[in-house]
């Protein structure tokens, strides 16, 4: 044990990669369906080797990670974020910064009853509301106090404390009041909701698993029999008759010969024609014995394409997927998914399509050309990551941080680098929906700045918390945890009254939107389990980017707060 400690004392770095395989192995770790998840696992992995080994760890390292962390946040909210400011989003974005000010209300409250100093009171703060980031911008708040340097690393380490002994009841607490006390307090049944709500925006209940193992849209050959209910009709009166069900016919087979589909064509009997649509609709309503489906490789040898595509033309922006549907540019094309943030909500006919928006169409391939260029650009898959724009974007973004000064109770305080990385990234995000080829950075690129930048900061923070976390929380005591329960909790009952009784909001809608006011996905996905629908994913999309920029900056203001 001697030579390891000694090993990792002289290797930091080698610390924070062990800290963080082990945190995401304990993260994964499934209790009755609870789970750390990787972020507080890299913590709690970081505060035992730190009982082992007192790691040096890098202020600047750490630093690091943090901005690429936050930038990466900004950028994959940024496209949504002004969209959660408009329409039905509001009453969520209201309720995200009702939920999330109580909170911080909560946690200064507590902090002072309990006498707690600004590293516990932070803690507290991000494990009640788990929000792992407001870690990184009190760290970088308690770095500019005024104080003693041994003061600063005390506060430091208190942080990472206070968080690992309020985050279990964070999760549980959320997940539960969510899925479970809230229901029950509105008096609502969720199921009935959630198909009242289903039947509201057109949309066909699901059930997990059902696509699994077949393709969703088809193409298949018919020859026309001489009874055939289309002879006689042309295309485009053909199509109309089962507009509902979306059904085209891009070519047809005459005498041999493969004709293009054009609207003015006249169907005739002995005509095979290929027809494109949803495999469900097919099968229950192309079912007609008189219709003999044949196998025409020829003819059905058509080039398809599935893209995605970013929705940023104005026009667009708020109509329902319904109203878009009649244009004569999305004949032949399907809509596979609709993404917003990092969710994927259901398809309706009422929905309403935003701009950031990333629609999957699928379809022949010059009908999905022609439909991407009235909808926005195609997102072509790319390994190439624009690092012009990331690291000039995080430096001046820092650099404003640093400048941007104001006074609260006679002390001058600056926004901080943190704050700064965190608005270039909702900059450099938000203007992706208007200049889609600018700061273009992979999806995987995101995800490892977002995830292992994390990951990698927290370790850090528990490597450093480790050597007094025993000590710290002996000093701290029960209360801490009690402390950590009312911040949690409180807020989650606040936004559930003004939700119901100020905001009107339908309870799925709602449950879905507290999930999103502490950023918690995994209590969003028990509320779509406990309702038997996803559409909770409506209430959650626009509280969540909200939520997690006011979390973060939480941060920063919880330590400013209690260290007058």
């Amino acid at each position: 044990m001697e030579w390891l400690s000694g090993f990792l004392e002289s290797y930091p770095e080698l610390a924070v990669f062990l800290a963080i395989s082990i945190g995401y192995m304990l993260g994964d770790v499934k209790i009755g369906g609870f789970s750390f998840g990787p972020v507080t696992g890299s913590l709690v992995a970081g505060i035992l080797i730190g009982q082992i080994a007192e790691v040096p760890v890098s202020a600047m390292a750490k630093s690091f990670l943090f901005l690429l962390f936050l930038f990466g946040i900004g950028y994959s909210v940024g496209p949504q974020f002004m969209q959660a400011m408009k329409r039905d989003g509001l009453r969520a974005v209201l309720l995200a910064s009702v939920c999330t000010t109580t909170g911080l209300l909560v946690a200064y409250t507590a902090s002072r009853i309990l006498g707690l100093d600004p590293g516990y009171s932070a803690g507290m703060l991000s494990g009640g509301l788990t929000q792992s980031a407001a870690m990184g911008t009190a760290t970088e708040a308690i770095n500019n106090l005024a104080i003693p340097l041994e003061e600063q690393q005390r506060y430091v380490a208190h942080v990472g404390v206070a968080d690992a002994v309020c985050y279990l009841f964070g999760v549980v607490g959320a997940i539960w009041f969510c899925s479970s006390l809230a229901p029950k307090l509105l008096g609502a049944d969720l199921e009935a909701e959630a198909r009242k709500m289903e039947a509201e925006l057109g949309l066909e209940p699901t059930h997990q698993g059902v696509l699994s193992g077949y393709r969703q849209f088809e193409m298949r050959a018919y020859r026309l029999p001489a009874n055939a209910e289309v002879v006689g009709l042309t295309i485009q009166q053909a199509e109309q008759r089962r507009a509902e069900d979306r059904f085209f016919i891009p070519r047809l087979r005459r005498e041999g010969n493969i004709l293009l589909a054009t609207p003015d064509l006249v169907l005739k009997a002995g005509d095979v024609i290929a027809v494109t649509g949803r495999r469900k609709a097919m099968i229950e309503k192309i079912g007609d014995p008189h219709d003999a489906e044949i196998d025409d490789f020829e003819l059905l040898d058509i080039p398809m394409k599935v893209v995605d595509v970013l929705m940023s033309r104005r026009e667009l922006d708020g109509r329902q997927l319904a109203d878009i549907a009649t244009e004569p540019w999305t004949r032949g094309i399907y809509l596979r998914t609709l993404r917003r943030g990092a969710e994927n909500v259901p398809i309706g006919a009422k929905m309403e399509l935003f701009r950031g928006d990333v629609l999957t169409l699928v379809g022949p391939e010059d009908a999905v050309d022609a439909a991407a260029k009235k909808i926005g650009p195609i997102i072509a898959p790319t390994t190439s990551t624009d690092f012009v724009v990331l690291g000039l974007a995080i430096f001046l973004g820092g650099m404003v941080g640093v400048l941007v000064k104001f006074t609260i109770g006679g002390a001058v305080i600056s926004l901080g680098t943190s704050v700064g990385a965190l608005v270039a990234g909702l900059v450099v995000g938000h203007m992706r929906t208007r200049h889609p080829l600018f700061g273009r950075i992979p999806d995987g690129a995101v995800a490892l700045m977002t995830s292992l930048g994390l990951a990698a900061f927290v370790a850090m923070t528990g490597l450093h918390a480790g050597p007094v976390f025993l000590d710290a929380l002996r000093d701290a005591g029960i209360g801490l945890f009690f402390g950590g329960m009312a911040v949690t909790l409180t807020p989650l009952l606040v936004g559930l009254a003004f939700g119901r009784y100020i905001l009107r909001m339908p309870p799925v809608l709602l449950l879905g939107a507290l999930a999103g006011a502490l950023t918690m996905t995994a209590a969003m996905g028990a509320v779509q389990q406990r309702s038997k629908s996803p559409v909770a994913v409506l209430g959650y999309t626009p509280a969540y980017p909200i939520a997690n920029i006011l979390l973060t900056l939480w941060g920063t203001v919880i330590v400013i707060l209690t260290a007058g």
